[in-house]
């Protein structure tokens, strides 16, 4: 079970943390008797044990697989359904397929390293990947004001760590579960005969989901931004911030953009069907586009586990630094295209909270790069040329 390595106490990253407590449980004693004989009894005991061990990672591996829950909600299953409410566009993210990729820095303020040890919060810049998107997994689909935005950034640490994060213009994410959200794709799938999604199985989604329905009728209220540049970006999931004594903090982030607000204009008034995306990349060309990363900071009784919940107004907010883009690139070069904005990619500092919606989130982002990587790519929407040209 143990990888090959100088010492017992290697970790075999291979296996999630569930599994490795088994072989690590029995560490210490494997250690202090590696150069002693295995009698017949031992030899019998030790391969008893090995295989208690594969049997509970194959379960383990067929329960998330869902072999042996078939009717589970699993990764494939997830992808499936975004295919089946957008179509199949081969070589494309099965949601947020249309965007560009960008690339800059973060430099920061060291306010941040009074919540966590992460790297990131220490004084100095690190450098920063990321990529715009319009949600949906319609790659050439028209630009609109009211189609979710999106950025994911990676943020690649000297120590070698990354940190990732995939953020949406949403102040409040309008599913609890991931069973809900899954619920209102198969509610959102076109009908066939019509070829727009059936009016009464959406009520009957809400109906079932009234917090998804009271969040709503919350973004109803939202002002829009006229684009990318001035959009405030949302991290949507609790995390937890670890400081250099082990203490806890709930956090929550976003970015709010240094750029001015202004409201987005009539979509039927522009014949441009990649407005938003061209008006990014010739703002990227005049000068950088700066947002600040503010961590919301949470207080004992604050959800951390419902994301349809918005935590009270007045908690303490923390800028930490400025994300910094200057340069845009078409998906066919951009480093961007190949990262798989997981949210569970976290630098040592920073972890996981009990939203649910996290581990679905990385579980169906990596199901959905496995299956673009082995296809055929198509080319983008926005092209080399497109971005050449705005430029």
């Amino acid at each position: 079970m143990r990888p090959p390595g100088p010492g017992c106490n290697d970790k075999n990253p291979t296996f999630p943390a569930w599994v490795e407590t088994f072989p690590r449980m029995g560490a210490s004693q494997e250690c202090m008797n590696a150069d002693q004989p295995l009698t017949t009894a031992g030899a019998v005991t030790r391969l008893a044990v090995i295989g208690l061990v594969l049997a509970v990672a194959a379960g383990g591996f067929a329960y998330l697989g869902g072999w042996l829950t078939p009717r589970a909600l699993t990764p494939g299953s997830f992808a499936d359904a975004f295919q089946r409410a957008n179509g199949v566009h081969a070589g494309f993210r099965r949601n947020h397929a249309k965007g560009v990729g960008v690339s800059g820095f973060f430099e920061s303020n060291v306010n941040g390293a009074r919540f966590s040890k992460a790297v990131v919060f220490r004084p100095g810049r690190v450098p920063v990947l990321g990529r715009f998107s319009l949600g949906g997994g319609q790659p050439y689909a028209a630009d609109s004001a009211a189609t979710v935005r999106g950025l994911g950034l990676q943020f690649t640490l000297p120590d070698g760590e990354t940190w990732r994060t995939a953020m949406i213009n949403l102040p409040v994410f309008p599913f609890r579960t991931p069973e809900a959200f899954y619920e209102q794709l198969v509610a959102s799938t076109p009908d066939p005969r019509t070829g727009k999604p059936d009016p009464a199985a959406m009520k009957a989604f809400l109906d079932r989901h009234p917090e998804t329905a009271r969040v709503m009728s919350v973004l109803k209220t939202e002002p829009v931004p006229s684009g990318f540049d001035n959009t405030t970006f949302y991290g949507l999931n609790a995390f937890r911030f670890i400081d250099a004594s082990g203490r806890s903090t709930p956090v929550r982030w976003l970015l709010i953009p240094e750029q001015p607000f202004a409201a987005a204009g009539n979509d039927a008034a522009s014949q441009d069907k990649n407005r938003l995306f061209d008006a990014l990349i010739a703002q990227i060309e005049r000068q950088p586009l700066r947002w600040h990363l503010v961590l919301v900071i949470g207080q004992p009784g604050d959800p951390t586990h419902d994301a349809t919940i918005a935590w009270p107004a007045g908690r303490e907010r923390v800028d930490v630094g400025t994300v910094t883009l200057d340069r845009v690139e078409a998906e066919d070069i951009s480093a961007a295209t190949d990262i798989n904005f997981d949210p569970l990619v976290l630098p040592a500092g920073i972890g996981t909270s009990d939203d649910p919606l996290l581990s679905a989130r990385s579980a169906v982002y990596s199901r959905s790069f496995t299956r673009r990587e082995g296809e055929a790519k198509q080319p983008s929407a926005l092209t080399s040329a497109d971005v050449r040209r705005e430029k």
